[in-house]
């Protein structure tokens, strides 16, 4: 691989390219919030049909692919397919390498829309934020990528040689449940020498980061069994043990005084991490006063390279239904986060195994639904990593940082199993504030034209570069 970096004038008409292409790219990414393209069957699916189409538009009128497709995959194991995904490619030429580059259409749905202080699939911008369910995870990451292809083409025209592969997917919030079968059915099409993941976050919203480590996962469904049928609390109440009792009991054992794991088998990582004071951590979380955090060391590698547990749905009788009755059974979705080093099915044996051996007064508990995803380390040896941290610095004016990140994307995995030469940049619009998955989600706009800047001198470079 020999490089040759641009000459100045060039980068600076990359960024004057990008400049006045950021009202458009802003204009469309607000189209597309208006689509709640949700991926659970729950929801409407041509919706998110409509999205697919959408993206695709975009990827064609850029004038850049030689290919544009709202594709499909089989989910292995059913008879069933994915949701639309958007593959667009485009061919090297002369000797230049391919970039793959990933983001997902998909959102989530919006919650109790009373929570939200604008409808949330309508864009509205304030204090310098654009708010809507989508608006930086990841429909933004969709617009960086489209943003930072039409700055490129307007600059370089037919000398760009560069080749490029878009893949939008469209369950990512779902799971990703048809993605490994997405790599296989396309591997040539998607086969690229750097991929990069834009479904990720930056160290605030002044200053890029680099995602060099993440956390894996292990979700599953559990449910505590004490009766066989509900039983009246004043007639048994303080002989027999109802299903919410032996639950909360159980799920006690899961942590520490301090918050922290308490699941033997389930290990951490020892890293170094940035200082992060816990003012910090109390802005950016929403911490209540009189709330402590939680866990040991220091705060980031709590959240980068240690494991948490999370109880994150609970079915038991409602509050508006209560009534003086023992629980025969109760049913919990546990979340886990996995640290670096570990897999997911290790992290899960364990919590099974720590959960039947402290199930309290015999309760009886079944397993079931069991989701699990690997961590990731990030290689930082390879050229492309060298090249996306220089863009990073240029684009947004600012030396990046090297971020773990303590969310999941298990999805990586595959791409390194399919791919194992490409090197891998994990990369985002998103801040600490921009509240991804929650009420008020919001992309911070000058977040957005930095990261759409960074992504167009990456291609720009990488268009001098021989492979």
């Amino acid at each position: 691989m020999t490089s040759s970096a641009l000459p100045s004038e060039s980068d600076a008409a990359v960024l004057d390219a990008v400049a006045t292409g950021i009202p458009a790219a802003l204009s469309d990414l607000g189209h597309l919030v208006r689509i709640p393209g949700m991926a659970w069957p729950a929801f409407d699916q041509t919706q998110l049909e409509r999205s697919a189409d959408a993206v695709a538009t975009l990827a064609k009128e850029t004038g850049v692919f030689d290919d544009v497709r709202v594709l499909r995959s089989a989910i292995p194991g059913t008879d069933e397919h994915g949701q639309p995904a958007v593959l667009a490619t485009r061919a090297a030429r002369n000797g230049k390498p391919t970039i793959l580059l990933y983001a997902h259409h998909d959102v989530q749905p919006p919650g109790d829309d009373a929570l939200w202080e604008t409808p949330p699939f309508e864009p509205t911008v304030r204090d310098g934020r654009l708010y809507g369910r989508g608006a930086a995870d990841d429909k933004a990451g969709i617009m960086a990528h489209i943003g930072a292809i039409r700055a490129v083409s307007s600059v370089l025209g037919d000398d760009l040689d560069l080749g490029i592969a878009m893949f939008i997917e469209g369950e990512e919030e779902y799971g990703s449940r048809s993605f490994a079968q997405f790599l296989a059915d396309n591997r040539d099409a998607l086969r690229a020498d750097a991929i990069v993941v834009a479904d990720s976050g930056n160290w605030d919203s002044v200053t890029p980061g680099l995602t060099v480590s993440l956390r894996g996962n292990a979700r599953f469904t559990m449910t505590v069994r004490t009766l066989d049928h509900a039983s009246h609390s004043g007639m048994f109440g303080g002989a027999v043990p109802d299903a919410m009792m032996a639950t909360v009991r159980l799920l006690s054992t899961l942590w520490n005084a301090d918050g922290s794991v308490a699941v033997e088998g389930m290990t951490s990582r020892d890293a170094e991490t940035p200082d992060y004071s816990e003012a910090t951590l109390r802005d950016e979380a929403g911490l209540l006063p009189g709330t402590t955090p939680i866990g040991d060391g220091t705060i980031l590698s709590r959240i980068w390279n240690k494991p948490s547990v999370t109880v994150i749905g609970i079915d038991a009788t409602s509050v508006a239904a209560a009534s003086n009755t023992l629980l025969p059974e109760v049913t919990v979705v546990i979340s886990a986060r996995v640290a670096p080093g570990q897999t997911g099915q290790e992290a899960y044996d364990a919590l099974e195994r720590h959960l039947r051996a402290h199930a309290p007064f015999g309760a009886e508990l079944s397993f079931s639904d069991v989701d699990l995803g690997n961590p990731f380390l990030v290689d930082t040896s390879g050229w492309a990593v060298s090249l996306t941290r220089d863009a990073m610095r240029d684009g947004y004016g600012v030396a990046p940082v090297d971020l773990g990140v303590g969310g999941s994307i298990p999805f990586i995995a595959d791409l390194v199993r399919e791919f194992p030469e490409a090197q891998i940049l994990v990369t985002g619009v998103e801040d600490p504030h921009s509240r991804a998955h929650s009420p008020n989600e919001s992309l911070h706009l000058d977040t957005f034209r930095h990261a759409v800047a960074t992504e167009a001198l990456l291609l720009a470079r990488m268009n001098a570069v021989e492979v």
